[in-house]
């Protein structure tokens, strides 16, 4: 039999690993923060085509690779642009106004970070002249900055986790678990827009944002419920590996995914975190444009945590219906009424 290690040293080893474990974190959340800036953004440039294509042109040759450049024709169509979600800002030339003239229009309910950023940008690009900026889709008056949105998204996650851990542990039928994942995300989209709506961090449908998060809250900690189902303990490590501290940090939540280290703000898009941001901001904000990726990841998730606590219900059911089950069930009986007379 192997020796246990004197207490000491189990506790040393114990407080080597959390602070390893706190320094892999600590340059897992800081280094996409740090790293910050535009790669492939999408961006317009209205104008006529000589005029607009020397614009793109000289973007592309001051900022390689910042930008991923459209043309149109003129303000109306780059207007639409952002508000489908197609693009974050517009530079839109106005010979009117004399030679060079440009205006900046932004969409800053899809990310108040890049509006900024390019407001900056702009004004370096024209020298001198001043470059009015017009907020197509602005963010809510009580939150322009968005440091409300993000602040409140991070307790849907953290909640959501630990729902998905204490149903796991408290609730043993495998059916009653799944009504009450159904039941808690249907409470949390509810009450959570509510509040949000009511702080005024959200604008728009009240039905779309509560849904919203409610398949956000589904996705999350059903994810963890179906991996504790399926895998037990290292279930729940690595779903909250997965859906919380990976995820996390590459959402795009405080910034915006083109604004990551490739191919990092990509893959964040795949996970709840970054998908939840994403389809909340669509809702709340563009009437449901852009929506269509992010609501197919989080409700992939979402049937997926049933589907493995389905696989847990049906292993779990097998297990005790095997041969043999029953009549060990029937010996313990027959030992205990023996032991009792």
């Amino acid at each position: 039999m192997a020796r246990k290690l004197p207490p000491l040293v189990r506790a040393g080893l114990l407080a080597a690993g959390v602070v390893l474990l706190q320094a892999l974190l600590v340059v897992w959340f800081a280094w996409p923060a740090k790293n910050t800036a535009p790669r492939d953004l999408p961006v317009v440039v209205a104008g006529s085509t000589s005029a607009a294509t020397a614009v793109a042109d000289r973007l592309r040759a001051e900022r390689p690779g910042a930008f991923d450049i459209r043309t149109v024709a003129d303000a109306a169509t780059a207007d639409e642009a952002l508000r489908n979600r197609n693009a974050y800002a517009a530079f839109v030339i106005d010979p009117a106004a004399g030679p060079g003239a440009m205006s900046l229009h932004v969409a800053s309910a899809a990310s108040p970070t890049v509006s900024t950023l390019l407001s900056q940008a702009t004004q370096q690009l024209s020298g001198s002249r001043q470059v009015p900026v017009v907020d197509v889709v602005a963010s809510p008056a009580q939150d322009p900055r968005g440091a409300a949105f993000s602040s409140a998204f991070l307790p849907l996650l953290l909640t959501s986790l630990a729902a998905g851990v204490a149903l796991l542990y408290v609730v043993r039928s495998h059916a009653v678990r799944l009504i009450g994942l159904l039941t808690f995300a249907a409470l949390a989209g509810g009450v959570a827009a509510g509040i949000m709506h009511g702080l005024g961090v959200l604008t728009g449908s009240y039905l779309a944002a509560a849904g919203t998060i409610a398949l956000l809250a589904l996705a999350i900690s059903g994810a963890i419920s179906g991996l504790g189902a399926v895998i037990g303990a290292p279930g729940i490590g690595l779903g909250a590996l997965t859906v919380f501290f990976f995820g996390n940090p590459i959402s795009g939540l405080a910034a915006a995914p083109e604004l990551l280290p490739k191919p990092w703000g990509m893959v964040g898009q795949f996970l709840p975190p970054g998908a939840g941001a994403s389809l909340l901001r669509s809702a709340a904000f563009f009437d449901g444009a852009g929506s269509t990726r992010p609501l197919w990841v989080l409700a992939g998730w979402a049937l997926g945590g049933v589907l493995l606590t389905a696989v847990g219900h049906f292993r779990d059911h097998a297990k005790a219906s095997a041969p043999g089950t029953d009549v060990a069930r029937d010996s313990v009986r027959r030992l205990g009424a023996t032991a009792h007379r």
